[in-house]
């Protein structure tokens, strides 16, 4: 009688590594960190002060009193109210069943989720925005599908309108568009790849081009308000100010059980603190 039921298992040594998106709002082209030095604890609080104008008035030469005027101030505040954990463990036996280096895999795949976390927080931002600097809505969004024209035309142009009104600096600008309207550009010989550019700073996460004075940058977080309406949002990093005080990750043996564990956690805080220095547009990408 032949043997049929016995059948070994092998664990192979090679793990199956998640797919990442790659994270884009969080980056240094979209937010700034002026006032991270500043935060202490979770819940701490930093009040950012701004100054009004002057008034600039006419000199008259032997006849204009000059009175010094009181400028006026006003603060926003940039709160630490934002606390992000993870937790695992990996039994020793399953250790020892697993060949590939689990411990070490799971690590950076728990360190990547809590960065997309911020990442999407972040995004979520644009519900800030002063109202001048909004394109469309949820209820009426512009559709960029009906020639290969509509993304450049419709929401880029817009958006540097938008931006250029407000007096954003044009330095440093960029939009972050989803992997919809990015298909709409790639129809649009204006817009000019990273690759064929020659740019130095391709290898920035979520880079792909130029269009419009915008650095472009694709991303799965877009936001999407309600069914298959998009957020395209554009700015300079002198919009969003962010702050992460506490980020650690610890390893330990937990006392009930014969198991590898770590445990990391992340305290951090984001603020529109120019809501004119941003614009976005309502989109229907398809």
């Amino acid at each position: 009688m032949a043997i049929t039921r016995f059948k070994p298992e092998i664990w192979s040594a090679k793990l199956l590594v998640a797919l990442r998106k790659e994270l884009v709002y969080g980056g240094p082209q979209v937010v700034n960190h002026d006032y991270e030095g500043e935060i202490a604890n979770a819940g701490d609080t930093v009040r950012i002060t701004s100054i009004s104008d002057p008034t600039i008035g006419t000199y008259v030469p032997n006849s204009t009193t000059i009175v010094p005027e009181e400028l006026t101030d006003a603060q926003r505040t940039l709160v630490i109210d934002q606390a992000k954990y993870f937790a695992f463990k990996v039994d020793d036996v399953d250790r020892r069943q697993a060949a590939g280096d689990v411990m070490t895999e799971a690590m950076s795949r728990a360190a990547y989720k809590l960065a997309d976390t911020v990442d999407q927080f972040i995004a979520g931002l644009y519900t800030g925005i002063v109202a001048g600097n909004v394109l469309g809505s949820t209820g009426a969004p512009i559709d960029t599908y009906t020639t290969a024209n509509d993304a450049y035309d419709k929401v880029l142009v817009p958006l540097r309108t938008a931006l250029k009104k407000a007096n954003v600096p044009t330095a440093g600008r960029y939009a972050i568009v989803s992997p919809e309207m990015m298909g709409s550009l790639l129809r649009d010989s204006r817009f000019i790849k990273a690759n064929e550019s020659g740019s130095t700073d391709a290898l920035r996460n979520g880079f792909v081009g130029r269009a419009a004075g915008f650095d472009i940058y694709e991303s799965n977080n877009v936001p999407v308000p309600s069914g298959d309406t998009q957020v395209i949002t554009a700015g300079v990093s002198a919009a969003i100010t962010f702050a992460e005080q506490i980020s650690q990750t610890e390893a330990y043996r937990p006392e009930a059980g014969f198991s590898d564990a770590i445990k990391g956690l992340a305290v951090y805080g984001a603020k529109l603190v120019r809501p004119e220095a941003m614009a976005c547009a309502f989109i229907n990408p398809a």
